[in-house]
């Protein structure tokens, strides 16, 4: 009876590890893989920035020190484009960690305002730059 078991587990390891099955294994535990990993992992949402919002939110929150691009507290920490290439601060994601987290005499405003909020009055900030505040 046990030589029988060992020929019928082996007649079914050679069927089950036929390359067709094998292939068939892996792209069931990858899919089972990429299920797993793109559902427990929620970066934040990628969308297209709302410039309209932006400008909102810009006029009710940074416009009283930068009107028109400016600074009126610290003339050289002002939104133009150049001031903002020298301090390294020319993409949207730079521009909208340092609206989240403040610097200096700037407030933070990540307690204040939504991330996606941040991130469109940062495309607005510099959208404005390249147009050069007109």
């Amino acid at each position: 009876m046990i030589l029988n078991t060992n020929v019928w587990y082996s007649n079914f390891l050679e069927k089950a590890l036929d390359a067709a099955a094998v292939k068939h294994l892996l792209i069931l535990l990858l899919t089972i893989a990429i299920l797993f990993v793109t559902s427990s992992v929620q970066p934040h949402p990628v969308m297209a920035a709302d410039l309209a919002n932006g400008a909102i939110i810009f006029d009710a929150n940074c416009n009283g020190c930068h009107v028109k691009g400016g600074n009126i507290i610290r003339r050289g920490k002002n939104l133009k484009l150049k001031t903002l290439k020298k301090n390294g601060l020319d993409s949207v994601e730079v521009i909208a960690e340092l609206i989240s987290q403040g610097k200096n005499n700037m407030s933070a405003y990540q307690d204040r305002l939504t991330f996606t909020e941040i991130e469109n009055v940062a495309a607005y900030v510099l959208n404005r730059a390249e147009a050069n505040w007109k």
